[in-house]
C-alpha cells in the first residue's frame, strides 16, 4: 500500500535541494500561511504548494491528502460559524463575519498541513535526519525519534488493515455508513494495535541500542549534507515569502 508520505524518486531540483533548505520550503510557507490576513495571499500560497507538487511529480499524493483534510476543513468551517456570530446574518446562524473566519481557518488548515507532506515525499528520512543533526545541530536521538515515527505511520496503518481484514472475514461490518455505529466498532481494533505496535516499538530500541545508537555524533555520519549555491538562493527567497505573508 503506498503511503501519501512515502518518498517518491525523481530527479527535479526540489529533489536535489538540501534537506534543510527543502524544511526551510515548507517553515515559509507554513509561516507565511499563519501571518497573511487576505484570500489572495492564503489561495496563493496554497497555490504555491500544489504546483511545486506537479513539478516534482507527487501531485496525485497531494491529492489524496486533501481528500482526507476537506472533510476536516468543513467541519472546522460549521465550527467557526458557530462560535463567530458578529456581523449580518446570512445564512441560519451563519453571519459574513463567521464565514470568513472560517474561510480563512480552512484554508490555513490546508495550507499548513500540505508544504511539510510535500518536502516529506521528495526527502529520504534518512538524509532529513542526518541533514538535520550537521547543519541545525539537533541532538541524534531527536532526529531518529521524528523519522522513525514517520516511517511507523504505514507500518501501522497496514496493521490496522490487516486486522479489519481479520474481523471482517469473522463477520464484522466495517462498511457501515452509520458514523456512531463505525466508530463503536473501531474501538475494539485499539487493544490490538497497541500491543503490537508495543511490541514493534521494543523490538526498534533494541536494535537500535544493538547498533550502538547511543554513541552516535554529529560526525559518525558517513554522507555529508553541504550547501549548494542554489540551496542559498532558495533560502533567500524562502525569507522573501515570509516578508510577503507579513504585508499581505
Amino acid at each position: 500500500m503506498v503511503n501519501v508520505i512515502d518518498y517518491v524518486p525523481g530527479k527535479t531540483l526540489l529533489h536535489r535541494l538540501n534537506p534543510v533548505t527543502k524544511l526551510a520550503i515548507a517553515a515559509a510557507i507554513i509561516i507565511a500561511t499563519f501571518l497573511s490576513t487576505t484570500y489572495p495571499m492564503l489561495v496563493g500560497l496554497l497555490a504555491l504548494t500544489l504546483m511545486l507538487g506537479v513539478y516534482a511529480g507527487v501531485f496525485s499524493q497531494l491529492v489524496k491528502l486533501l481528500k482526507l483534510l476537506v472533510p476536516l476543513a468543513v467541519i472546522m468551517l460549521v465550527l467557526q460559524t458557530a462560535f463567530v456570530r458578529n456581523g449580518i446574518s446570512v445564512f441560519l446562524w451563519m453571519t459574513d463575519e463567521g464565514l470568513v473566519t472560517g474561510s480563512k481557518a480552512c484554508l490555513r488548515l490546508l495550507g499548513v498541513a500540505l508544504p511539510l507532506i510535500l518536502m516529506l515525499m521528495v526527502t529520504k528520512l534518512n538524509d532529513l535526519a542526518n541533514a538535520c543533526v550537521e547543519k541545525l545541530h539537533i541532538p541524534y536521538r531527536y532526529a531518529f525519534t521524528f523519522t522513525t515515527a514517520l516511517r511507523f505511520v504505514p507500518v501501522f496503518s497496514q496493521e490496522m488493515n490487516a486486522i479489519m481484514e481479520a474481523q471482517t472475514a469473522r463477520g464484522v461490518e466495517y462498511d457501515t455508513k452509520n458514523p456512531f455505529k463505525k466508530m463503536q466498532l473501531m474501538l475494539p481494533l485499539c487493544v490490538p494495535l497497541l500491543v503490537s505496535s508495543v511490541g514493534k516499538t521494543d523490538a526498534t530500541a533494541l536494535a537500535a541500542e544493538e547498533r550502538g545508537f547511543y554513541l552516535r555524533t554529529r560526525e559518525s555520519s558517513f554522507k555529508r549534507y553541504p550547501f549548494a549555491g542554489m540551496d542559498y538562493v532558495v533560502l533567500v527567497l524562502c525569507v522573501a515569502l515570509i516578508a510577503v505573508g507579513v504585508a499581505f
